[in-house]
Parts: C-alpha cells; sequence; structure tokens
C-alpha cells in the first residue's frame, strides 16, 4: 500500500469534505481516504497496482473540486 497527500481546493463546509472523501473511498484499491478541510488536503491510503495519485486527483476533480498531487 502506498500513501499520498493530494492537494483539495474550492471545498467550503463539511459536506464539501464528505463528498470528496466518498469520491475517494469508493475508488478500486483506495483503503481509506481522510479529508481535512482545514489544511485543503486529503490524505489516500491505495494499491499502487490500481491507482495512482494522478487518477487520485482526478476523481476529486470530477468531484467539482480542484486536486493536484502534493507528494
Amino acid at each position: 500500500m502506498e500513501k499520498t497527500l493530494l492537494k483539495v481546493t474550492g471545498m467550503t463546509c463539511g459536506n464539501c469534505v464528505k463528498k470528496v472523501e466518498t469520491k475517494l473511498n469508493e475508488l478500486d484499491g483506495v483503503e481509506k481516504a481522510k479529508v481535512d478541510l482545514e489544511n485543503a488536503s486529503a490524505k489516500v491510503k491505495y494499491d499502487e497496482a490500481k491507482q495512482s495519485p494522478e487518477s487520485l486527483s482526478k476523481a476529486v476533480t470530477e468531484a467539482g473540486y480542484e486536486s493536484e498531487p502534493i507528494k
């Protein structure tokens, strides 16, 4: 399992956090995603054979928020 940190911008409330977490946690290969509104970020533990930081970031964008991998 790999871990990555994504920058997520555009979130303004708890519902935004829930929407992004739900989107990430539904992806095949994601073990756990935790979104932090205050730090505008998402920590994701995932299977590198099924996902990449770029694919995770794309899923956040599809949920309606700007995102890019930090590391």
